[in-house]
């Protein structure tokens, strides 16, 4: 997964750390949204939160 922050910084992560997410289909992958002021992604259909400290801490 890689995540783009605004200041233009690329975070990039192996789905592997997130079960859910490897686990995951294509559709519920593609379907997420922005949690607050963009601190944070969910994916409604897994349940899932990830915030982007957890990504920056790796």
């Amino acid at each position: 997964m890689t995540v783009q922050l605004v200041d233009g910084r690329k975070i990039s992560v192996p789905l592997a750390w997130f079960p859910l997410l490897a686990a995951a289909d294509r559709k519920q992958l593609e379907t997420f949204e922005l949690l607050g002021d963009g601190e944070g992604i969910h994916w409604p259909a897994l349940d899932e939160d990830i915030s982007v400290k957890a990504l920056l801490r790796g």
